[in-house]
């Protein structure tokens, strides 16, 4: 655990009203069912889930800790550390190892310089390999930021992507 992941930031009166807002969806007896929604909206306003964000999430839903980081720790789309601006989760399932996934992730990493895991040095991107997309005949997939998911991505479709986000980042015509 680094020294990032321990320290508290205590969440604001502008989270917990948004985890009021999903804790009303449900039986009072039921808050614990929008564990998902609370864990999301961390993640949207700090990029990542902290251990200590899951206790406080705990302890407004009333709920074991244990239990919000299983959820945490279950779904890739919770990110358990700071990411790059970028991240680039890579499908590496047997569908898609069967279609060049793990290939492709491990040309995605060597093009920047990072392992399975890891984030540039400048803090763009952050390269990792994840669970079963769902797009196994479009394989290789990956997703960008949780929210994009691309189909079909040779050694070359990964380069332009990564010179197009560059040239972007940098201000200079796309």
């Amino acid at each position: 655990m680094t020294a990032a992941q321990t320290t508290a930031v205590k969440l604001s009166d502008a989270t917990l009203a948004r985890f009021a807002k999903e804790v009303a969806k449900y039986p009072k007896e039921q808050a614990q069912s929008a564990v998902m929604a609370c864990l999301s909206i961390v993640q949207q306003e700090q990029g990542w889930v902290s251990t200590d964000a899951e206790a406080q999430i705990a302890e407004y839903l009333g709920m074991p800790a244990m239990a919000v980081h299983e959820v945490t720790t279950f779904y890739n789309m919770y990110n358990q550390h700071p990411t790059g601006k970028y991240k680039l989760n890579v499908c590496t399932n047997l569908p898609c190892q069967l279609r060049n996934g793990q290939q492709a992730l491990e040309h995605l990493c060597k093009k920047l310089g990072v392992e399975d895991g890891g984030t540039t040095a400048d803090g763009l991107f952050t390269v990792a390999k994840c669970e079963c997309l769902g797009a196994c005949a479009d394989a290789p997939v990956m997703l960008v930021n949780d929210r994009q998911m691309l189909s079909y991505m040779s050694h070359d479709k990964l380069d332009e992507m990564v010179e197009l986000i560059k040239a972007s980042e940098s201000g200079k015509a796309v």
